[in-house]
């Protein structure tokens, strides 16, 4: 179910992020509490917390919780899902304006979204303000899932939580951590409102999805082809010959 779109329009302008002078004026999100996360790379805390680094984003990833990326042919992080339990959550990092709060505008849109596919929403109040649950059927029975929205400055996280944390907020307190612990690394380059920030593996993990996406097309270039045949086709079966009568 596709319910976050990339880009915002107003009228028939898409919005730019175009503040990059890096003035810090507090308007907006810029006033938000910082006490509690997710954090500008600004304000962020001198923890011990182990964060993995995928550039635009630190994710917190503590021991019992495993984290799963989906990623492109170059290493792009196209997706964040920390997983405990019979919880998980993904989280996603977009660009918003500097001088005002977009959570309110994707709530509506996610919203229009869901119903359009047959689903149904509901706002709640929640420890993240405003959240909205989403409740869907299919062919592997009903699921619900609960959208959370945090404005930053410049910056917007989506956390999406699935299996009992999308009905139970105290199902698991690791991966509420895990988003309160996030840390966005903005960066001054102009991009369009909620469109995702840039987000890379470590050069290490990198290497290693490379080698297993390497691994898994010579297997299946291997299954395809098979074997004894002239391009790789089938050897031609004969029929056996038969016995010579005496």
């Amino acid at each position: 179910m596709t319910v976050f779109g990339r880009r915002r329009r107003r009228g028939d302008k898409t919005e730019i992020d175009a503040d990059v002078t890096g003035d810090s004026g507090e308007t907006g999100a810029d006033a938000a509490d910082v006490t509690r996360g997710p954090y500008d790379s600004a304000d962020a805390p001198d923890d011990e917390v182990r964060r993995l680094d995928l550039g635009s984003m630190r994710v917190p990833t503590p021991p019992g919780v495993e984290a799963r990326m989906q990623t492109d042919d170059k290493g792009n992080v196209r997706q964040v899902t920390l997983i405990h339990g019979e919880s998980a959550v993904q989280i996603g990092v977009f660009a918003a304006p500097r001088t005002e709060e977009i959570w309110d505008e994707v709530r509506e849109e996610i919203a229009g979204s869901v119903a359009k596919q047959g689903g149904r929403t509901e706002e709640i109040d929640g420890d993240y303000g405003v959240e909205l649950l989403v409740r869907s059927s299919g062919q592997q029975g009903d699921t619900a899932a609960r959208f959370v929205g945090i404005d930053g400055p410049r910056w917007f996280v989506r956390a999406v939580f699935q299996g009992r944390m999308a009905t139970d907020p105290t199902a698991s307190d690791l991966l509420d951590d895990c988003v309160r612990g996030v840390v966005v690394e903005r960066g001054n380059q102009a991009m369009p409102v909620l469109e995702g920030l840039p987000l890379k593996l470590p050069a290490g993990m990198a290497e290693q999805a490379k080698a297993k996406l390497a691994a898994n097309r010579a297997t299946a270039s291997t299954t395809a082809t098979g074997t004894g045949g002239i391009n790789g086709a089938a050897p031609e079966k004969r029929p056996s010959p038969r016995p010579k009568k005496r």
